[in-house]
């Protein structure tokens, strides 16, 4: 049987988005989101949103409308757990067509539907860091007395703390991670490139029942491990280097990371030291995490620890990030964070090392938060791994 969020749930988080609301004198918000970040969106919704953009308005009281471009209406319809569906022009894709003859909806006739005839006096922006100039000067032009403020806190507390069904979907997308992590270090070669190892695990991702790569996968090697952030190129494998891999499948809108080190044949004795101390890193992450503490306890305890191996000047950042619907998101855990750990927060164990320009190395994988402890996503892949010269 498939996994899958059950109706319901979505509808219950739309009724605490609500409660959330009232308590702050919202008479509504506006949730945005795009193919890259439908996160929220989707979190609402279940509806993901492909060249165009979309949004959920959601009232303080009443039904929740889905807004779509003048291109998704059949496509959100089949998809979509809410019912009322408006297209309009504003969440059209980013080549500006005009669309002539459509009708389409206003923003005056979808708040109209939402709140009745009630005047719009503050309005909450939620993904306030992604929804595009062009929504905000509508919305200023359609609402000019109306109070329109970012309200990303209200979702966030939602989003933080995952529901059983939602970790079923995650401990999923792992599963599907580690069987693509699998095929591509039965297959990889020296000489093929980075786009093509990158490629066996989309191929194995879908094959397992992924719907999508969790995030941009890629394969890196020799001096590309540096970057922290990057993409796969036409690079070529060699032996006795340092490769990196970081793959993720996405399920129910659910995400995971596999990131794992490795070489074709005998790395030099320099990089192998620096990639088996990252791993005892990782695994110290793990032995830090645990329900009750305070976050950023957690991130401190973790620099001194490194320093005081001797390491430091190989870090650049760590140890973790949240992961769910984005492969990062809110919160983060710095030094500075004061929020206490607990049951259902969702991590990415996210390891990073760089020995200058010379090569990097990543391990990373998912934590789940549980009363007084840690619960370890993926384990299969957690050892330095040495493929055979073939």
């Amino acid at each position: 049987m498939a996994v899958t969020i059950p109706k319901a749930e979505y509808f219950e988080r739309i009724s605490k988005l609500q409660a959330g609301m009232k308590a702050e004198g919202f008479d509504a918000v506006l949730v945005h989101g795009m193919e890259s970040d439908c996160g929220s969106v989707r979190y609402l919704s279940e509806y993901w949103p492909t060249f165009e953009a979309g949004a959920v308005l959601v009232p303080a009281n009443g039904e929740a409308l889905l807004l779509v471009g003048p291109e998704s209406g059949l496509y959100a319809a089949g998809r979509s757990v809410l019912p009322n569906i408006e297209m309009m022009i504003e969440y059209r894709e980013s080549a500006d067509p005009e669309y002539p003859g459509l009708k389409v909806a206003s923003f005056q006739d979808v708040f109209k539907k939402a709140i009745g005839n009630t005047p719009l006096k503050k309005l909450g922006l939620i993904s306030y860091t992604i929804t595009p100039i062009h929504i905000w000067k509508s919305l200023k032009s359609n609402f000019p007395n109306a109070e329109i403020v970012q309200a990303d806190s209200l979702i966030r507390e939602l989003r933080t703390y995952k529901s059983d069904a939602e970790i079923t979907c995650m401990r999923e997308a792992y599963r599907i991670a580690e069987l693509a992590v699998d095929a591509l270090l039965a297959e990889i070669k020296p000489g093929m490139t980075e786009l093509q190892v990158t490629g066996i695990a989309q191929r194995e991702l879908y094959k397992h029942g992924a719907e999508y790569e969790g995030h941009a996968l890629y394969t890196f090697c020799g001096k590309e491990t540096c970057n922290a952030i990057s993409r796969p190129t036409h690079n070529v494998i060699i032996p006795n280097e340092v490769i990196q891999i970081n793959i993720g499948a996405r399920v129910c809108g659910y995400t995971s990371s596999v990131g794992v080190p490795f070489s074709i044949g005998p790395l030099p004795d320099d990089k192998r030291r620096l990639v088996e101390f990252g791993l005892k890193a990782h695994l110290k992450t793990f032995e830090l995490l645990k329900g009750g503490k305070v976050s950023g306890e957690v991130v401190r305890e973790y620099m001194d620890w490194v320093k005081g191996e001797g390491f430091d000047k190989y870090l650049l950042y760590g140890p973790c990030h949240s992961i769910g619907m984005m492969e990062v998101e809110y919160p983060w855990m710095e030094s500075t964070s004061t929020y206490p750990l607990k049951k259902n927060m969702t991590y990415q164990v996210d390891t990073f090392f760089y020995d200058g320009n010379r090569f990097g190395l990543r391990w990373e994988n998912g934590a789940r938060i549980t009363e007084n402890g840690v619960e370890m996503m993926s384990s299969k892949h957690m050892k330095y791994t040495e493929l055979p010269i073939r």
